[in-house]
């Protein structure tokens, strides 16, 4: 199995870092706040130690899936990794998009957005517990059809990596045809908002295509303000990896019969038996009434 390539950018992470924090103090911003940031990079710390756990087991899952791949793509031929971008990015925007429907995905993803701060320490404010649920499996396809899991993984990081340097307000927009094709900041933090008309749009990896083939996109207009529709008001690592799994199995311990514990599982976040909190659906529908 290939080196993790997130492992040798965490110095390049670090500099980008303070060279962000030195331009937010020139002008004057506040960009961010000393805590909040620590727990940021505590969350990115926990999501690289589990990770030497789990990499090994998802690039032994693709392996066996391997075996069984109904081509073989060579990984000498230039445009099969060309393919292989493309089918990553494809699949990370499918992923971003059910983590944001699902609540079980959501539990795990809700992470990267409990920080009401936008800045590069936030990219690093990662899930514990996404790969360890099953988030991996929505690339299980890509070894079935006959891309190696060594470019699975590599094609995984490099996503990563390119996913870093958009969190940021100090990039206002880019040029149009970049801001047309690519992920840029300012597509990034509307996807952070937590604004009901920015909410849920946005889930683009690498390529913001997929978000403007499926419906998704939307572009940034007034200022978003970022965070969650009700925020954790937290710093503690543990707490913010895990209050959407309390969160769940709280709801799932007052359900009345067995589909609605599924349903508080399963629906989209903020489903309730009851009808007391309203999916993200329900409340635009309400404050868009025509």
């Amino acid at each position: 199995m290939q080196p993790n390539l997130i492992h040798y950018a965490i110095p390049g992470f670090v500099l980008l870092i303070v060279i962000e924090v030195i331009i937010s103090s020139l002008q004057h911003r506040e960009v961010y706040k000393p805590k909040d940031a620590a727990s940021s990079i505590a969350m990115g710390l926990g999501n690289v130690a589990i990770g030497l756990v789990t990499k090994g087991i998802i690039f032994t899952v693709y392996l066996f899936i391997y075996q069984y791949r109904f081509f073989t793509l060579e990984m000498t031929v230039w445009w099969v990794w060309i393919a292989c971008f493309f089918a990553d990015d494809f699949s990370y925007y499918w992923f971003h998009r059910i983590s944001h429907t699902v609540r079980f995905f959501w539990a795990s993803h809700v992470i990267h957005h409990s920080s009401q701060y936008y800045n590069l320490a936030t990219a690093l404010r990662q899930t514990w517990t996404g790969n360890l649920t099953g988030a991996f499996l929505f690339w299980a396809w890509m070894p079935l059809v006959g891309f190696h899991p060594v470019m699975i993984l590599t094609m995984q990081s490099i996503s990563l990596l390119y996913q870093f340097w958009i969190h940021t307000e100090v990039i206002h927009k880019l040029p149009r045809p970049v801001e047309f094709i690519f992920n840029t900041p300012s597509h990034h933090r509307v996807h952070h908002a937590s604004d009901l008309d920015y909410l849920d749009k946005n889930h683009a990896g690498v390529l913001i295509i997929w978000d403007r083939m499926f419906g998704t996109f939307i572009e940034e207009k007034a200022k978003p303000t970022y965070g969650i529709t009700t925020n954790i008001n937290t710093y503690n690592p543990l707490r913010i990896a895990t209050h959407e799994w309390a969160n769940i199995f709280r709801d799932v311990r007052k359900a009345k019969s067995f589909k609605a514990a599924l349903h508080y599982i399963f629906n989209a976040p903020g489903w309730s038996e009851n009808g007391e909190t309203l999916t993200t659906k329900q409340l635009r529908s309400k404050s868009n009434p025509h």
